[in-house]
C-alpha cells in the first residue's frame, strides 16, 4: 500500500453508486421543521433530495471503528488515542462515540478538572494571543487522533476563550437524482376499541407517508490532504490518517448503509474522482495495514494511548 502518490494532491475525492437493498424506495433524512430537504437543480427541471447529510455521515463514519458487541476499538485500530470517561469505575462513554469528541460534556465539564487543566497546559491556552493550531494538532494527536479527521470545537472559555478549532478533514454526504416522491399510508389498528380516544393512542388511526424513488443515488466522500499535512506530524501520521479515513469510507459502504428502518441502501461501485490514476486500497488491505501504521505512529500518542477521565458531580448537561 502506496500513499506516495498523494504527497501532491490537496484532495483525495471518491464516489460511490448506491441502490435501494430491495425494491426503489427509499426514506430520506428528515429535519425538524424542515422536512425532507429536498431542492430543484438550478436552471434545469431536476428534483434532487439530500438523502443524508453531512452531519449524519460524520457520525456513520465515527462509529465505524467502535466494535459494539466488544464494547471496545475494532481489532485493526487497537492502541490508538483516545478518551474514556468513567464514572464510580465504570466506563460511561468515550471520546469515539461522544458528537463533539474532546469537547464533550463528560470530558470537560465533571468536578473533576484534572484533565481539562491538563489540556490547558499543554495547548498554552492564554485568554488573548494567537492560537498554536500546531500545538493543538499534536495536543489532539495525543489524546484523541480521530479528531484530527473529524474536526474539533474547544467551547470552553478557559481554552483560549472558545478559539481552538479544527475543521473536518474527512467529510461525506449522499444525494439522489431526478427524485419522484412515493405517498403510501396505513391505519393502525385498535383491535379491542376501534372508536377509543385517538388523542391518547387509542382507536383506529389512519396515517399517511412520503417515501421517494431517484434515478441514482449517490454518496459523496472528500479528504483533505492538504490539511492532513498541514498538521506537521510527520509521515506516519499521515500515513496513518489517510488509511484510517480510507478504511472508515469503506466499513461505511460495506456495512453501515440501513440508514432507517425504510432506508437500506446497497453499494454497486466506488470510484476515485481524484487524484486520477491513484488506485484505491480495498478493504481488506487496509485492515491488514492498520496494526502496523497505529504502531508505527504510536510515538504521537499518550502513554497509555487511551486515557481516563472520572466524571462526578457535574450538574446535567
Amino acid at each position: 500500500m502506496d500513499f506516495q502518490p498523494l504527497k501532491n494532491s490537496n484532495r483525495l475525492l471518491i464516489e460511490a453508486d448506491l441502490v435501494p437493498l430491495q425494491g426503489t424506495r427509499f426514506q430520506p433524512t428528515g429535519f425538524p421543521d424542515l422536512g425532507v430537504a429536498q431542492y430543484q437543480l438550478p436552471g434545469q427541471k431536476i428534483s434532487m433530495v439530500l438523502l443524508e447529510s453531512s452531519q449524519s455521515v460524520a457520525n456513520r463514519l465515527e462509529s465505524t471503528i467502535w466494535d459494539e458487541t466488544r464494547q471496545d476499538v475494532v481489532q485493526p485500530l487497537q492502541g490508538i488515542s483516545y478518551v474514556v470517561v468513567k464514572r464510580n469505575n465504570e466506563v460511561l462513554t468515550n471520546s469515539l462515540l461522544e458528537a463533539h469528541r474532546l469537547n464533550s460534556f463528560y470530558i470537560l465539564e465533571g468536578e473533576d478538572k484534572s484533565f481539562v487543566n491538563q489540556l490547558k497546559g499543554e495547548l498554552n491556552a492564554l485568554g488573548d494571543g494567537p492560537v498554536d493550531f500546531g500545538k493543538l494538532a499534536a495536543v489532539l494527536a495525543k489524546y484523541d487522533i480521530n479528531s484530527l479527521l473529524h474536526g474539533i470545537f474547544l467551547a470552553k472559555k478557559e481554552l483560549a476563550g472558545g478559539r481552538f478549532k479544527l475543521a473536518r478533514a474527512l467529510s461525506g454526504f449522499i444525494e439522489a437524482y431526478n427524485v419522484a416522491v412515493v405517498r403510501s399510508g396505513g391505519v393502525k389498528n385498535d383491535r379491542v376499541d376501534p372508536s377509543a380516544d385517538a388523542k391518547k393512542g387509542g382507536g383506529n388511526i389512519p396515517y399517511s407517508r412520503e417515501e421517494y424513488a431517484a434515478q441514482k443515488i449517490t454518496a459523496y466522500f472528500s479528504l483533505d490532504l492538504a490539511q492532513i499535512r498541514g498538521y506537521r506530524l510527520g509521515e506516519e501520521v499521515e500515513d496513518l490518517l489517510i488509511a484510517i479515513a480510507l478504511w472508515k469510507i469503506q466499513a461505511f459502504l460495506n456495512q453501515g448503509l440501513r440508514l432507517r428502518t425504510a432506508c437500506d441502501l446497497d453499494c454497486r461501485e466506488i470510484r476515485l474522482e481524484r487524484p486520477q490514476g491513484y488506485v484505491l486500497p480495498d478493504f481488506e488491505e487496509l485492515t491488514k495495514a492498520l496494526p502496523r501504521l497505529v504502531k508505527a505512529a504510536s510515538g504521537v500518542f499518550a502513554d497509555p494511548p487511551v486515557t481516563e477521565v472520572d466524571y462526578r458531580g457535574a450538574s446535567k448537561p
